[in-house]
């Protein structure tokens, strides 16, 4: 995680953590939703239905927005949203760099 909190780092790129300022039941409501898009669209992909697939790529997204994951930055200070930049191309790159090869 970086330090300001806004990332996680996964294979080298930024991908923006959830919204720290939700109230842990809603967090906790909406990440199971997440989980829930998740399973039913690993099963849509299986059975080969395209409308299923779209359904749950619909409720996915809307879970990620809810959860801060996406849409509009959950921070006020300005700061860009650098999800899914290479961490080494950010501000963040220092920091990553010290951190050695494990990351």
């Amino acid at each position: 995680m970086t330090p300001d909190g806004r990332y996680l780092v996964v294979r080298g790129r930024l991908w923006r953590r959830a919204d720290p300022g939700l109230d842990p039941a809603e967090r906790e409501r909406l990440v199971a939703e997440l989980m829930a898009a998740r399973r039913a669209k690993g099963a849509a992909l299986r059975a080969e239905v395209a409308a299923a697939r779209e359904a749950a790529r619909q409720r996915l997204d809307a879970a990620k927005r809810a959860l801060g994951e996406r849409g509009p930055v959950w921070w006020d200070d300005g700061a860009p949203d650098l999800t899914r930049h290479l961490v080494r191309t950010t501000p963040y790159a220092g920091w990553f760099g010290e951190l050695g090869p494990a990351g």
